[in-house]
């Protein structure tokens, strides 16, 4: 249950429609379930405005499916499962309608929600190399109500690729630049566009790329005003920062 759903319950009583009493039914379960192995916060959503997100590296198909019963059973909407091995994905996918995306390795249970945010998601990428992790950001920002624009393979080896997309760069609420190599296409993002630009190293490259490290480093010293940087391949994180930024009310 998000803010939304508790506070249409709180209107419902104040103007009759259900009785307090019954709106305690609904309020009073438990912040967490224990299933032994696994704790999952059913009061997530109401206290950060976004629901938990299964982590599917290291969990047995069985531990999934166990974990997002329990969300259903709670009444979760949407179920997010990332870093899901296709293995994971077809056992779970046995048992609940889930729709698996092999490229970013994510699942999802349920129907994504209508685009709610303020603007514009723009998720860009140096190479097609960096895809399993750009499409991690994109379907984790279109999970939590943005709408997400790809821009892919528009690195700084062919700038004139990311030059003809000016119109798409300036029209964003929020960009998530994900590169690997050297990891110069945050810091020229940062420098062409006026909202915050999320930079996420990936560990595409070669030897002295030191898996990631190389583009991180570049990231996180853009003389680039703006920017700000997550770990290493973290797609995922840099979608739920983007969603935060892009739903805050003016």
């Amino acid at each position: 249950m998000n803010k939304t759903e508790t506070l249409d319950i709180l209107n419902k009583i104040k103007d009759g429609t259900i009785t307090p009493e019954t709106a305690l039914k609904k309020l009073c379960t438990a912040p967490f379930e224990d299933l032994g192995f696994a704790k999952p916060d059913h009061h997530r959503a109401l206290r950060q405005g976004i629901a938990e997100v299964i982590y599917g590296a290291g969990k047995t198909p069985d531990q999934i499916l166990d974990i997002a019963n329990a969300m259903l059973d709670a009444g979760q909407r949407l179920i997010l499962i990332t870093r899901m091995s296709e293995a994971a994905a077809e056992a779970v996918g046995k048992a609940l309608p889930l729709r698996y995306h092999p490229v970013a390795r994510v699942g999802t249970v349920g129907d994504m929600p209508v685009p709610d945010g303020n603007g514009k998601i723009v998720v860009a990428t140096g190479g097609t190399s960096d895809m399993p992790v750009s499409e991690e950001a994109a379907l984790t920002a279109e999970a939590l109500g943005n709408e997400v624009v790809r821009l892919y393979d528009v690195g700084v080896a062919g700038l004139h690729r990311l030059l003809s997309q000016l119109d798409v760069i300036m029209d964003a609420k929020v960009i998530i630049s994900i590169a690997g190599m050297e990891g110069a296409l945050t810091s020229v993002l940062g420098g062409l566009a006026d909202c915050p630009v999320i930079g996420v190293p990936t560990s595409v490259g070669y030897g002295a790329s030191f898996g990631g490290v190389s583009a991180l480093l570049s990231m996180l010293n853009s003389c680039a005003s703006g920017v700000s940087v997550v770990n290493i391949d973290n797609g995922f994180g840099a979608g739920y920062l983007a969603s935060m930024i892009n739903h805050i009310k003016g």
